[in-house]
Order: structure tokens, then C-alpha cells, then sequence
């Protein structure tokens, strides 16, 4: 009876332990199984799921409020689909980030939040993500930027009359040098021509522009509603210096409070909202010290030896110091063939500008006093500042920002179209109860 009762006890244990394991199994099914296909990828259910971890906990370490998990769902799977398009085409054009780039883009974006890559593992554990999967996803971000730059970069060009008249308007409008912290949504209109669609893309931003005003965390609502690549980070854009403000928001921005919506903005991209979160700076001029510069430089080569460069530059100091004139010392023996042909003349040298062993012998020397011989990974120089000034470069400054900011606002229309003509190509095919506009090439 007792042999009977414990061959029954091992009976129902085994049975037990072939139920676990099917149960087992079948999470692990269901968790790897194929929500999309796209072209000649897939999406599993696993990498949804790391995803919208990921997002969930940046999201909620930042205090912004979550949509409903379908619509999150529904959101995070297109950027996947999108982010899919843009690896596949990076693979085929053989683009690759290498270990080293990535250990050092991580250990950057560590030091930029004053952290040690020991205290960013941490921090991202406490937003659920492993460091292993935010590498990869930072591999991934490398890769798509490239791609973006390759196909949409060759898009768009800045004249130099373009930047004229953005500094011309600017000056009209009295802009001053604030940066501020700025939040971006998209309500998308495909085209302006139906007018069904415009007027359902109008009332839409419209009603989100009222919740917002209504108190409705803006942020959030950028999550759930905004059309824009930087839906899922709250539709964050960063710091803008004024000077740096897209056309269509640099009328309106100056003018809001940090925290206050601002009025329906429309452009050929559809209906746009945003907000400033933060404002600081102003108005200041930005004076370097400049110095006036002339080299010699000698090289080492095939057929001049390290030690043969040293002695040359030497015997050229000697000449130099018991009179020799520079200019025809430098036009004749400097290997620097920019300079060499215009007696050495480097002109206006700002900091920075130069490798370190030749500004810190330009620092420390004298106006007309001759410094060296010195070696940089050039080879030997001999330098003499010839005179020194204060410089407003401000104007240099605002040109370059200017060229930028009417850049990025170029690239950025060219980004959105370029997304959307990759998503109409690409095959997709939705599985498992996923559901979305399936297009084929």
C-alpha cells in the first residue's frame, strides 16, 4: 500500500514537473514570438517588450505620465519598424560601429552627466535597462544617425544668401543670445490638398492644445500624440539658442513663459505645438584673445631622419637670431607649403585653433620674441607672434549658428519625408494581432 501511495506521490510530481515545463515553454513562445516582418527582418516580441521597458523607464524617471499601453505599444513598434529599415539599409552599405567608438561614445555620454560609466550602469538599472542593452541600443542610434546623414545630408544645402538674410531678420527682430530648453509635438498632415484630413489634423492639435492648457503634462501628451521622431523622448528638441530657433518657431518662442503652450503653428509638415520648459543667458559679447603668427616648419620623411629635421631647424634658429630675415627663411625652407609661400604668415590664430605643443609655445611667448625649436606631431617649428588683440567674434559665432540652425531646420523637413518614402517602400507585415497600414515595394 505504501509502495503504491509513494509510486503515485513520484507520478503526480513528474506530471507537475511536465506541466511547469510546458508553462515555461510556452511564455517563452509567447514572448519570442513574430509581431512584424519588415523586408528581410523581423520583430519579436522580446525586443518590443526591452523596448518599452526602456522608454517606460526614462519616461518615468523624468516624471512624465504614460498613454495607455496599446497606444505605447502601437508607438514603440513603429519606431522599430522604422529603426529596422534604417539598420537593414545600413548593413547593405556595410556600415559598422566598432567596440572601441562605442566604449568611448558611452563613456562620453557618462562624463556629460557627470557620472563614471560605474554610476551610469547604475543609473540605467534603476531605469530597468542593462548597460549591455543600452550599448547596443547607442550602436543602433550611431548606425541610423550615419544612415540619416548619408541619404537626407546630400538633400540640403545653405547658400550663403540664405544665412545673410536669417542674420538680417534677426537683427530686424532684436534677438538676444537666451538658450532656451524646448518640447516639440506633430500632428502630421500628409496632404494639404484633402481637406478632410486637414481639418481632422487641425482639430486634433487644437483639442491637444487645450488639454495641455488645461494642465495636462505636455510631455506626455508628446508620447501619446505627437508625429515627430522625438515623439518617445517627450518630444524634448534640447537647448536652442535663440539665434538658433527653426523659422517656424523663432516669432513665438521669445515671447513665451517657460511652461506656457504656444498657439498652433502650422508649416508644410502639418500642425506643430511647443513649449519652453526652461530659459537662461542673454545678450553678451564673446572677446578672445588673438594672436597674430608666423611658423617654420621642418618634417621628418623617407629621406630626412629625425635626427637630420632637428639639426636643420636649429641652424635655422641660429640665422634667425643673428638677424636673418623670417619671411625668406620660411619661403625657402618651411615645409609648410600654405604658409612656407607667404613668408610663414599663419595670420589670426585663436585658441584652440592649434595643436597643443605649438599654442602653448604661442601663449608663452612675447610679442616678436622667436620660440622654439619645439616638436609637434607636424615636426619641428619655430614660431614669432608678431602681434596680439582683443576679438568680439561674436558676429563669427552667430554666422556659424545661423548656418546651423538653418541646416538642422533643412535636414529635419528632409528627415520627415525621407522617413515616411522609406516606411511607404519597405514590406511589412503585421502578425499575432498587430495591426498597422502594411505597405509592399
Amino acid at each position: 500500500m505504501k509502495a503504491n501511495l509513494r509510486h503515485c506521490a513520484r507520478i503526480l510530481l513528474v506530471l507537475m514537473v511536465v506541466a511547469l515545463s510546458a508553462t515555461v515553454q510556452a511564455e517563452r513562445k509567447l514572448l519570442d514570438q513574430v509581431v512584424a516582418v519588415v523586408n528581410d527582418d523581423v520583430i519579436l516580441q522580446s525586443e518590443l517588450e526591452a523596448r518599452i521597458n526602456t522608454i517606460v523607464g526614462r519616461l518615468s524617471a523624468q516624471g512624465t505620465g504614460l498613454p495607455p499601453r496599446d497606444i505605447l505599444e502601437e508607438r514603440v513598434l513603429e519606431q522599430l519598424i522604422t529603426e529596422s529599415i534604417q539598420l537593414q539599409m545600413a548593413d547593405r552599405a556595410g556600415m559598422r560601429i566598432s567596440d572601441n567608438e562605442l566604449n568611448e561614445t558611452m563613456a562620453s555620454i557618462a562624463r556629460r552627466n557627470d557620472m563614471t560609466l560605474a554610476q551610469f550602469e547604475q543609473q540605467l538599472a534603476q531605469e530597468g535597462v542593462t548597460y549591455r542593452e543600452a550599448r547596443e541600443q547607442i550602436r543602433n542610434e550611431m548606425i541610423t544617425s550615419r544612415v540619416q546623414q548619408r541619404q537626407v545630408g546630400n538633400r540640403v544645402r545653405v547658400t550663403d544668401r540664405e544665412v545673410q538674410n536669417y542674420l538680417d531678420a534677426m537683427a530686424g527682430q532684436g534677438r538676444s543670445n537666451a538658450e532656451y530648453e524646448l518640447a516639440h509635438i506633430l500632428v502630421e498632415v500628409d496632404d494639404f490638398n484633402d481637406e478632410e484630413e486637414v481639418s481632422a489634423a487641425r482639430e486634433k492639435v487644437e483639442a491637444l492644445r487645450e488639454d495641455i492648457s488645461s494642465g495636462r503634462d505636455f510631455r506626455e501628451v508628446a508620447v501619446a500624440e505627437s508625429d515627430a521622431n522625438n515623439a518617445l523622448d517627450g518630444g524634448n528638441m534640447g537647448w536652442r539658442a535663440e539665434n538658433r530657433l527653426p523659422s517656424l518657431i523663432a516669432d513665438v518662442v521669445p515671447d513665451l513663459e517657460p511652461g506656457t503652450v504656444s498657439p498652433v503653428l502650422q508649416n508644410n509638415s502639418g500642425f506643430h505645438l511647443v513649449m519652453v520648459m526652461d530659459r537662461r543667458g542673454g545678450d553678451q559679447a564673446q572677446v578672445i584673445e588673438q594672436s597674430r603668427v608666423r611658423h617654420i616648419l621642418v618634417r621628418t620623411s623617407e629621406t630626412v631622419s629625425e635626427s637630420q629635421a632637428e639639426e636643420t631647424i636649429r641652424e635655422l634658429y641660429q640665422q634667425l637670431e643673428s638677424g636673418a630675415d623670417f619671411g625668406a627663411l620660411a619661403r625657402e625652407y618651411s615645409d609648410d607649403p600654405v604658409s612656407g609661400s607667404d613668408g610663414g604668415n599663419l595670420g589670426w590664430v585663436s585658441p584652440g585653433q592649434m595643436v597643443p605643443e605649438f599654442e602653448q609655445a604661442m601663449m608663452a611667448a612675447d610679442v616678436g620674441e622667436l620660440k622654439g625649436p619645439f616638436r609637434s606631431q607636424f615636426g619641428w617649428h619655430i614660431l614669432q607672434v608678431q602681434e596680439r588683440r582683443q576679438q568680439d567674434i561674436s558676429g563669427d559665432i552667430r554666422e556659424s549658428e545661423a548656418r546651423q540652425a538653418i541646416y538642422r531646420r533643412k535636414f529635419d523637413t528632409e528627415l520627415q519625408n525621407w522617413l515616411r518614402e522609406i516606411r511607404d517602400e519597405a514590406f511589412i507585415e503585421f502578425k499575432n494581432g498587430y495591426s498597422g497600414d502594411t505597405s509592399e515595394s
